[in-house]
């Protein structure tokens, strides 16, 4: 379809575009909130790969043309072929019986040269005669031994005085035999005509035929490729609006004028999708002011701790422990709502992104420091020195949240890995704690998912937003998160974000 197609996005606010343009050269379109993982390398697993719809008409196409062009190849065939031969074998049976009657009165004579006699009768077209007279045989040419190659069959057939006709090979070549019997001189007289241009004229012919039902199967299958993409481009468009809409481009929409037959889909998927931005733009606007009440006492919570924690000294030890039980939760309660703060603003697309260039091992470097956790940090031969156009900020945040993570729930990350190739630069942050089941590998990173070990070992430090900020974050510099065994035990958490330099090896 040409123009605006099915497709439309209408901006009302400035947040898409920004959040689209800080996300660097490398990115192709927003992805979904659920972090990516790399493809599975399907070990043990045996996928049975449907055909496309596209496929299956532009297969039906193709078979239709080649049924339709093979049917009308053999049809004129074996029409042309009946005709012609028909035609052939009776002009030549003519021209026997002719000649036969042209000899009859010479073979009565005992004293006559039959072998002169045949060649006199014999065409130009390289046919041959043979006679059968006196229990004797002759031959116009030396190429045969008579009888052969006449089947006996047919010998016997016009020895017994009938006229008969039949098409034999010689020499692997069609030849078409006509006998005549001459009860005047009590003779046999045989003509062999070569039908080998005859064949050859069939053989082009099919060869005509069968490379046209090639090409018009050929066409069948272009033209059922451009009838397919056409019908399903409105399906097409519709997909891709709904990945948008997936994606976080709440205002994507269909169009209505150009697939009057499509009328009702469209008005029932912007109904839709109305619906869901109106729901999500609400959850958003009500997570916020709450987030932003929340603040208020929080802020007066936190300050009524102070005064009491600097007079810890002066309490009971019943009422020191209470007040350190206060402080932890209270403290809790303040990372949760900051966190509660970082989403609704990310959801919101009122977080700014500034991208610049930087070093990747400075970059890793700074990060790790920047949480005051002695963790090492290991490089391959190239990366320290490959650049990435990241956020420093975000991607500071990204580590810290991979390293808390880490803390609260595997006893502390023991590692910190960068490794890069030609495209991506790899992160991996390791750790020995119990490990995550293949099946929470995704949900993890849902918000307010800490996972089954968090819930079996009763850690209450987490808020179950930071891998949830962090796949948020990571989709916003353009690249994708994920987690991974790490050897016999743990877990390794995965950032990968796109590299500026392709020139290493």
């Amino acid at each position: 379809m040409s123009g605006a197609g099915l497709l439309r996005r209408t901006r009302s606010t400035k947040a898409h575009a920004d959040a689209d343009r800080a996300a660097g050269p490398d990115h192709n379109g927003p992805s979904e909130h659920r972090p990516s993982r790399p493809p599975a390398l399907g070990i043990g697993r045996h996928h049975r790969r449907r055909v496309g719809l596209r496929a299956r008409i532009t297969i039906f196409f193709a078979l239709g043309a080649a049924i339709l062009s093979g049917t009308i190849a053999a049809i004129t065939y074996y029409s042309v072929r009946t005709s012609v031969l028909d035609q052939q074998t009776t002009s030549l049976s003519h021209e026997a019986v002719a000649s036969a009657l042209l000899l009859r009165p010479e073979l009565q004579d005992p004293t006559a040269d039959y072998p002169a006699l045949l060649a006199s009768t014999a065409a130009t077209d390289g046919s041959d005669t043979l006679l059968y007279k006196q229990r004797r045989w002759y031959a116009s040419s030396v190429r045969f031994t008579p009888p052969r190659p006449v089947p006996l069959a047919f010998q016997r057939l016009v020895l017994k005085g009938s006229d008969a006709e039949e098409t034999i090979a010689v020499a692997n070549s069609p030849t078409y035999v006509v006998g005549v019997w001459i009860p005047a001189a009590q003779s046999a007289y045989f003509a062999l005509f070569p039908l080998s241009e005859v064949a050859n004229t069939l053989h082009a012919l099919l060869a005509a035929l069968l490379l046209a039902a090639l090409v018009v199967t050929l066409a069948g299958a272009l033209l059922g490729s451009w009838a397919a993409s056409r019908a399903l481009r409105p399906l097409h468009e519709a997909a891709q609006a709904a990945l948008d809409i997936a994606g976080g481009r709440l205002d994507t929409r269909l169009e209505t004028d150009d697939y009057a037959d499509l009328a009702v889909l469209t008005s029932a998927f912007n109904r839709m999708a109305d619906r869901l931005q109106e729901r999500i733009e609400r959850e958003v606007s009500f997570t916020s002011d709450v987030n932003h009440e929340l603040r208020s006492p929080l802020t007066t919570l936190a300050a009524s701790l102070s005064v009491l924690e600097g007079r810890r000294d002066e309490l009971p030890e019943r009422s020191r422990r209470a007040l350190d039980l206060l402080g932890a939760e209270v403290r809790r309660f303040r990372r949760l709502v900051d966190d509660l703060l970082e989403i609704s603003r990310l959801d919101a697309g009122l977080s700014d992104v500034s991208m610049a260039e930087v070093a990747l091992g400075d970059l890793v470097t700074r990060s790790v420091a920047a949480t005051a956790r002695p963790v090492p940090i290991t490089f391959d031969d190239t990366s320290a020195e490959r650049h990435v156009l990241v956020d420093k900020r975000r991607f500071e945040r990204i580590i810290a949240n991979l390293l808390d993570n880490a803390q609260h729930y595997a006893g502390g990350s023991t590692l910190v890995t960068v490794t890069s190739d030609r495209r991506v630069a790899r992160v991996s942050v390791e750790d020995e704690g119990p490990g995550i089941p293949p099946e929470e590998r995704e949900r993890i990173f849902d918000r307010f998912s800490r996972g089954s070990s968090g819930r079996r070992r009763g850690l209450g430090e987490g808020t179950g937003l930071g891998l949830a900020i962090v796949a948020e974050h990571v989709r916003m510099l353009g690249g994708r998160v994920w987690v991974e065994d790490n050897g016999a035990r743990g877990s390794r958490f995965v950032v990968e974000v796109p590299i500026l330099d392709e020139s290493a090896p």
